[in-house]
């Protein structure tokens, strides 16, 4: 039981990982647009949900790892 606690926690982690390297390649997309500077403010806002769900997706994902190798 708690090596699937662990294996979750992983895909967890991993899924916001890759949500995390999304939102960088999402701005380093719109700074190399040459978007003026009020343009640029929008999409860094507009990507910041994302970028803090994609945070807690992976904090939460490495808790269930530490509580499965805790508790395993």
């Amino acid at each position: 039981m708690f090596e699937t606690i662990i294996w979750g926690g992983a895909a967890l982690s991993l899924i916001g990982l890759a949500g995390l390297v999304w939102c960088i390649l999402r701005v380093v997309r719109a700074r190399r647009a040459n978007l003026s500077d009020d343009e640029l403010r929008a999409a860094v806002q507009a990507v910041l949900p994302w970028n803090l769900a994609a945070l807690f997706v992976s904090v939460i994902g490495l808790m269930m790892v530490i509580v499965g190798i805790s508790l395993g």
